[in-house]
This record gives structure tokens, C-alpha cells and sequence, in this order.
């Protein structure tokens, strides 16, 4: 059964992705479209190749910034290796890379799962963070584009979430009730609970992630690991702007035009599917009407940007995995190496 779910669930989720891009494609003019990319000057694209491979390297290190304070002092090359091999991960299954890069940075520097996963969780915290900052931003620069375009994307539900109000007010207040009487039973059977190992080792687990996640307040270097932090974001920020420059309708847009792009293209890669297929190339080519750009060409930034950046995280990501497993079993064999000489100078 388990089996089972672990294949209809990436399956069901890259059919969702297929029939989005479907719905996105099913009414442009592919001539219309190809005539795009043939006119493409691909050296920009090349651009932000350069571009998203300085982000990764700079998001590694900031990582192993975060991984310090912990007490484990994992190589940047480990630390490389185990975030690419993530981001290749959440491409079959969204939100599995978290798991998969801690897992592989557990193996290769005996770093606690847990204590990995608090870093991952701190460090979307701050992706966020900054993500609505750009958002602000945008709205403050970019309102009379977008204003439009997020009144339609909400107007339709606003109805609907007006008539549920009362049905959401009572289900928080269910929920509050249930966090009360979970907290109740637990102070109340506090002692007996101490004496489960389950228990113990929930808080052990918990304990580790937490460690994690404080990680950020205990930095050797704030200003650096910051630094990185706005540095990445501008590499995002960049990517989206020098796509532009590829094609002969997107290249007069503005660099405010860029900064919308991000945003929504930021959150159509937040949406747990692959790679955000489908949902990203349906936003920014909303996105980019709002500023005159045809659907064709709209869509033809999208591929550009899109499957560009995803083929660099394929080939990225493959080459950290091999290069770990190579190191991984050659480590191995030094260890039995070593053990088989001792051995020897035993007898």
C-alpha cells in the first residue's frame, strides 16, 4: 500500500503539471510562438545560467553559515552536493528535497536530520520574509500593473470566503479548544509521559530541530550570512530582467516589470507541484499582458526562463548526486582499507 501511494502521489502531482501547461498552451499560435524563440538571442539566457549558478553556490554557503552554530562543520562541497541534490528531488516530488538534502548531509558529516531540517526551516522563513518584501515593493513601484491582475485572481473568491467567514470563525475557535485540551492532558500526565521512550524521543527529535532553527540568532558572521541572503535575491531578481533582453517583444520592458515577474513567478514555484510547471508559465504570462506583451511571447518568456533554470538544477543536481555517491564509496573503501591494515598489524 505504501508503494502504492509513493507512486500515484508524484504521478497524480505531474498530472496536474501537464494538464496546467496544457491549459496554457491550448489556445496560443505555436507559429506565432516559434517565430519567438527563433528570433531569441540565447546569450542572454546563458546570462542567467552564470546568474542561478552563483545563487546556488551563494545559498550553499549561507547554509553552512546557519549548520555551524549548531556544532557540525560540514564541507561547502558536502553542503553544495546536499542542497542540489534536494532541489533534483523536489522536481519528482515537491517538498521531498528538504528530507532528501538533510538525509545526504546526515550521511556524509553525520549531521542530525533533525538539526538539519531546523536550518532548512529557518532558511524558508527568511525566503519568505523576503519574498514579501519584494512583494511590498512591487506594490508600492508596480501598482497600477498588478493592481488588476491580483484584484481578479482574488474578486472571484472573495464572495465565496465572505458567505464561510462564520463556518472559519467557529472551525478556529474548534482549534483553539483542541490546542488547550491537548496541552491540559499533556502538564496534566506530564510525569508518566517522561517515562514513554516514544515520548522521549519526540522531544529529542523536536529539541534538535529547534537547535536548527535558532541557528540564525547564534552566527559567527551576521553581515555575511545577510549579505548572501540579498545577494541571492538579486541574482533572482536579475534572471528574471535579463531574460527579457532575449526576446525582441519582452526587451523594452522595464526593470519594475522584472521585479513583477519575480513575485509571481516566485509564487507559482511556491504552488507543491514539479517545478512549478504549468502554474509558473500561466502567471507570468498573465503577468506580462498586463504590460502589452502578447500571449505567444508571454508564454515564449516563460518556456525560456523557466526550462532553462530547470535543466541547470537537472544537471546540477545529477552531478552533486553522482559526485557524492563516488565520494561516499570511496570513503568507504579507504575506512575498509584501514580497518583490513589494522587488522594486519594486529595478528
Amino acid at each position: 500500500m505504501k508503494k502504492l501511494l509513493s507512486f500515484l502521489k508524484p504521478t497524480l502531482l505531474l498530472g496536474v503539471s501537464a494538464f496546467l501547461m496544457w491549459y496554457a498552451l491550448k489556445e496560443l499560435d505555436f507559429e506565432k510562438m516559434w517565430a519567438e524563440f527563433l528570433r531569441a538571442n540565447y546569450a542572454w539566457v546563458l546570462v542567467s545560467l552564470v546568474m542561478g549558478v552563483l545563487a546556488y553556490i551563494s545559498r550553499a554557503i549561507r547554509w553552512q553559515m546557519q549548520l555551524k552554530p549548531t556544532g557540525y562543520r560540514p564541507s561547502l562541497r558536502n553542503t553544495y552536493n546536499a542542497m542540489m541534490t534536494g532541489y533534483l528531488a523536489n522536481l519528482v516530488l515537491p517538498r521531498a528535497g528538504e528530507l532528501v538534502r538533510c538525509t545526504f548531509l546526515r550521511r556524509t558529516d553525520d549531521v542530525p536530520v533533525n538539526t538539519g531540517f531546523g536550518t532548512v526551516i529557518a532558511e524558508r522563513i527568511i525566503d519568505t520574509v523576503m519574498l514579501l518584501f519584494a512583494v511590498g515593493l512591487t506594490f508600492l513601484l508596480e501598482f497600477d500593473h498588478i493592481r488588476d491582475f491580483f484584484l481578479g485572481l482574488f474578486s472571484d473568491k472573495y464572495t465565496h470566503m465572505e458567505h464561510s467567514i462564520s463556518s472559519l470563525y467557529w472551525l478556529g475557535w474548534v482549534l483553539l479548544g483542541s490546542v488547550v485540551v491537548v496541552l491540559f492532558v499533556a502538564l496534566r500526565y506530564l510525569s508518566r509521559l517522561r517515562k514513554n521512550a516514544y515520548f522521549r524521543k519526540a522531544v529529542d527529535f523536536v529539541r534538535g530541530m529547534l537547535k536548527g532553527v535558532f541557528s540564525i540568532t547564534k552566527l559567527d558572521n551576521q553581515a555575511a550570512f545577510w549579505a548572501h541572503t540579498i545577494f541571492v535575491w538579486a541574482m533572482y531578481y536579475s534572471m528574471s530582467l535579463v531574460v527579457f533582453y532575449a526576446l525582441p517583444a519582452t526587451s523594452g520592458l522595464s526593470w519594475g516589470a522584472a521585479l513583477s515577474v519575480l513575485v509571481v513567478g516566485s509564487l507559482g514555484m511556491a504552488v507543491p507541484v514539479q517545478g512549478g510547471i504549468g502554474v509558473y508559465h500561466l502567471l507570468v504570462q498573465a503577468t506580462l499582458l498586463l504590460y502589452g506583451v502578447p500571449k505567444e511571447a508571454g508564454m515564449a518568456y516563460a518556456l525560456l526562463a523557466h526550462t532553462s533554470q530547470t535543466l541547470l538544477v537537472v544537471l546540477m543536481g545529477v552531478l552533486s548526486f553522482m559526485g557524492s555517491m563516488l565520494r561516499g564509496q570511496g570513503t568507504g573503501m579507504q575506512l575498509t582499507r584501514t580497518n583490513a591494515e589494522h587488522h594486519e598489524l594486529n595478528r
